[in-house]
């Protein structure tokens, strides 16, 4: 793992502040994905409740959303909220991510969830409120830990040798 800074090449790295809400913005479009997605899956299935079949549904929705990330970085770089935000993603070398590249990040961002959910778990909590506390206390940690690097990157990122950038479309003719 690289823990020097990648070079800027003339990018610079957007506020933590921006990628939240970047974030959040991605959550709510998410959101229209994951009900088509879920449709799609319930109508295939005959699936008539929503704790049958659970576990197909979650696996069939980490695919989906895995898919709807990699095209979109590996197209553009950019999501639909990443477009909004301005933001792009590429690798340290400042070149386009590639599909390996990017299904691998995907995996590794589940680690703004998975601490906190396994807390929860683990503390034999239940409701949505400590879920949603946690998951919000854990968010705002992973957020914070990129203070930690040089250039404010997340360690998924760092890992997987992307970064995001600050990019705005050239002005058009």
């Amino acid at each position: 793992m690289n823990l020097q800074a990648p070079p800027s090449g003339g990018f610079a790295a957007p506020g933590i502040a921006r990628r939240l809400a970047c974030f959040v913005y991605e959550g709510v479009l998410l959101f229209g994905v994951i009900t088509v997605a879920g449709l799609i899956y319930g109508l295939v299935t005959q699936q008539r409740h929503a704790l049958v079949g659970l576990h197909g549904l979650q696996a069939f929705l980490f695919i989906v959303i895995g898919l709807y990330f990699v095209h979109f970085w590996t197209r553009s770089g950019q999501t639909l909220a990443m477009q909004t935000w301005h933001i792009r993603l590429i690798t340290t070398e400042g070149g386009p991510v590639g599909r390996g590249r990017a299904a691998l990040r995907y995996v590794l961002a589940w680690m703004w969830f998975l601490p906190a959910l396994g807390a929860v778990a683990l503390s034999g909590l239940k409701g949505s409120l400590p879920a949603f506390g946690a998951l919000l206390s854990g968010v705002l940690v992973y957020a914070a830990l990129a203070r930690l690097h040089p250039e404010r990157q997340f360690w998924h990122d760092v890992i997987c040798g992307t970064r995001l950038v600050t990019w705005r479309p050239p002005p058009r003719k």
